[in-house]
């Protein structure tokens, strides 16, 4: 089974998904992000590929991202660093970053580069739905890789419902139309649209991100659904102790429970 969905059969509720920058803050640090993610009780790790034009993150993820690309990440550098993960993590591990990277790397490449190194799952914010189900879906499912879609307030009713007869691992909840980052708490045509998803009966689980950065907002989140992502606060966290990763994840778990 894969580790995606070993995770959400086991936990329906409560689930901690983490996103970070590979690259970032320094360019060895991937496999140690996620070392110290494992230890100190995260469920999943997003392991972003740094890209020049990041057009749905805000600041935050951007900086981050023009760091690694200074400091040399690339995506076949990234799967060199993660040849031996699965001797040190069990958890669930799911790529995310943009299409062109990926299209630059060969969707076929790409997809066995992922299932050899332990990937359980992958991200692409604006890989078109279409294109997905035409051309990626067969070799996604050829290598055991769970392709994850993004909703949002905006995402219709119908395409909803596509996006969960069509797939198979979670889905992305974005909080708000606006780009990541950080914000005090939901307001209430927030928590209208947390509502009504809910209410949709989907048949995959599904996890909100984006703008969750402090107790009340993961709570929020995590009433609403299977589990929560967090990405701008832990990149925060990571800047603040850039040569203490441990204490990075301390810090973004101690602003989210206290």
């Amino acid at each position: 089974m894969n580790r995606i969905n070993e995770l959400f059969s086991k936990k329906q509720k409560g689930i901690l998904s983490v996103y970070f920058t590979a690259g970032f803050p320094g360019p060895d640090d991937t496999a140690p992000i996620i070392e110290a993610l494992t230890e100190q009780g995260a469920d999943m790790a997003e392991i972003g590929i740094p890209f020049s034009d990041p057009m749905a993150d805000g600041e935050t993820i951007q900086n981050s991202s023009q760091i690694a690309l200074k400091n040399g990440m690339t995506l076949k550098k990234l799967f060199g660093q993660l040849k031996d993960i699965r001797q040190k993590t069990d958890m669930p591990l799911v790529m995310m970053g943009y299409l062109n990277p990926v299209m630059q790397y060969g969707i076929e490449d790409f997809c066995r580069d992922c299932a050899e190194t332990g990937i359980d799952g992958v991200i692409i914010p604006d890989l078109p739905f279409a294109d997905y189900l035409r051309d990626y879906k067969p070799v996604a499912d050829r290598y055991g890789l769970k392709f994850i879609m993004l909703i949002t307030p905006e995402t219709s009713e119908e395409r909803i419902r596509l996006i969960d007869e069509h797939t198979d691992g979670f889905i992305y909840m974005v909080s708000t139309a606006a780009t990541t980052g950080t914000q005090e708490s939901f307001g209430e045509k927030t928590l209208d649209y947390f509502r009504r998803i809910n209410g949709m009966g989907l048949r995959n689980p599904r996890l909100i991100g984006f703008g969750i950065s402090n107790r009340a907002t993961f709570k929020a989140a995590q009433a609403a659904a299977n589990g929560v992502i967090v990405g701008s606060g832990f990149i925060k966290a990571l800047s603040a102790s850039p040569d203490n990763i441990p204490q990075a994840v301390r810090q973004l778990l101690g602003q989210l429970r206290k």
